[in-house]
């Protein structure tokens, strides 16, 4: 049989079979979740959703969660969750295992859970923090006008350059 495995997923691809591994589901990321992580998994989805309007969908191996730019994601591993969160401010506690500046205004945190408990404060606070200051960004973004045009002036004359030498050896 004449096929070839996927570089991304690995998946064996039959010879004229169509193959798009880059979309997939919230179900597809979390079907191979222990019975703990998927609690885990269940009650970050609840306390995001109990924050308001959004966007919940997977990208890769990603969930993401997003007002109009993603404020935090969720990347399931076989032993534990990591969810990246996006604050305006870093962080030092010990739930956070890195912090790494993502934009001017964004710092990103990752975060490991294992088991359902540990969806509770801070982290509930921090990502309830991360959702408004979404929005708070968001608003800036469209009140910053755009710049405004210079009007044409008189062009500026450019600089006579002396010619150059013409350096042969003969």
């Amino acid at each position: 049989m004449a096929g070839r495995e996927c570089y991304h997923c690995k998946q064996w691809i039959e010879e004229g079979e169509a193959h798009d591994c880059w979309t997939t589901t919230e179900a597809a990321l979390t079907r191979d979740l222990s019975e703990e992580l998927h609690d885990a998994w269940e009650r970050l989805r609840e306390t995001a959703v109990s924050f308001g309007d959004q966007r919940i969908y997977a990208s890769h191996k990603s969930i993401m969660f997003s007002r109009k730019s993603c404020y935090f994601f969720v990347r399931p591993k076989r032993k534990f969750l990591e969810v990246c969160v996006f604050l305006g401010r870093a962080l030092n506690a010990p739930q956070v295992r890195r912090v790494d500046r993502a934009s001017k205004s964004k710092v990103v945190h990752f975060i490991r859970l294992t088991h359902r408990d540990e969806v509770e404060a801070p982290i509930t606070d921090w990502l309830e923090e991360a959702y408004e200051l979404s929005g708070v960004l968001a608003a800036k973004a469209e009140t910053k006008r755009p710049k405004s045009r210079q009007e044409p002036g008189p062009k500026k004359k450019a600089k006579k350059q002396p010619p150059k030498k013409d350096v042969r050896r003969t």
